[in-house]
């Protein structure tokens, strides 16, 4: 464990040196709870916590970053996958998954309130995830079963397949000034368009699980596998002016990363936590 911490900070440093978008102050491993391989499943827009869940995506944990208390939110299966967390961090929306007697599966979408520590069914039996959005946004985006983008304005709700409708989507998300989709098209690579589905920018081919660091920058993992097991993953930085920037070296197995101003975490293959601090 302590190569795997040594290995991953000496990356950083030696990268950091040629950095094109970001200067990497310092990275951490964070105190996850032992005795659990944990990914990262969401960041507070404040920067104030996170959210963990295992390397299947069963249960959600909140790790608070100023004193790195953990609470556990719940132990469902599927709850780490998507989730959505308020733009004021106090709601998060998420799923429990359920196999029904005709053996499909379906989600349960559940609302979670810190502030009042009160948990309300949002919607039941779901086949596909459009409800696992934050209600009170004026514009949400989800994938449909059809793994087709939904997009919610103003009441309003339209499919958009900016791509082409034979694609698959995943990984949509607003950009904090409301204007753009980020997004994932399978085997194709990373993506950006208007809120209507238009005006289409490639971004990069190796950049799964996408985010927002700002409205023109995007953290991602270049993933690589040999047809059964990844064998490689490497925290990665586009700007859609062109700029790219190798954060964490492939070799560390750097995944799932998120990202809010100054902060970046991830987790790697091992299952451990780290967060990074950039300018």
């Amino acid at each position: 464990m302590k190569k795997t911490i040594l290995s991953i900070a000496a990356c950083v440093m030696a990268m950091a040196a040629s950095a094109q978008i970001f200067s990497i102050q310092s990275t951490q491993k964070l105190p996850a709870p032992q005795g659990t391989e944990w990914r990262v499943a969401g960041f507070s827009p404040a920067g104030d916590y996170i959210l963990i869940t295992d390397d299947t995506n069963s249960g959600l944990v909140r790790m608070d970053l100023a004193n790195y208390a953990t609470n556990v939110i719940t132990t469902a299966p599927g709850a780490g996958w998507a989730v959505q967390i308020s733009k004021d961090g106090k709601d998060i929306v998420y799923r429990e998954m359920t196999i029904g007697e005709d053996k499909l599966v379906r989600h349960d979408i559940i609302k979670h309130n810190f502030v009042a520590n009160t948990r309300s069914v949002e919607a039941k039996a779901q086949r596909d995830m459009t409800n696992l959005v934050d209600k009170a946004a004026k514009q949400t985006v989800a994938i449909n079963e059809d793994l087709h983008m939904v997009i919610t304005r103003n009441g309003k709700t339209i499919v958009v397949t900016p791509n082409g409708a034979e694609e698959a989507y995943n990984w949509a998300s607003i950009s904090p000034d409301g204007k753009k989709i980020l997004y994932y098209v399978s085997a194709k690579g990373c993506y950006v368009c208007d809120m209507y589905g238009q005006n289409v920018q490639f971004v990069a081919r190796h950049c799964r699980a996408p985010q927002w660091y700002d409205n023109n920058t995007i953290v991602g993992m270049a993933d690589e596998d040999d047809g059964k097991f990844m064998t490689a993953s490497a925290i990665v930085a586009y700007t859609l002016d062109g700029q790219h920037q190798v954060l964490v070296n492939k070799e560390n197995m750097a995944i799932y990363p998120y990202a809010v101003e100054g902060k970046i975490v991830f987790s790697n293959a091992g299952g451990e936590v780290y967060m990074m601090q950039v300018k």
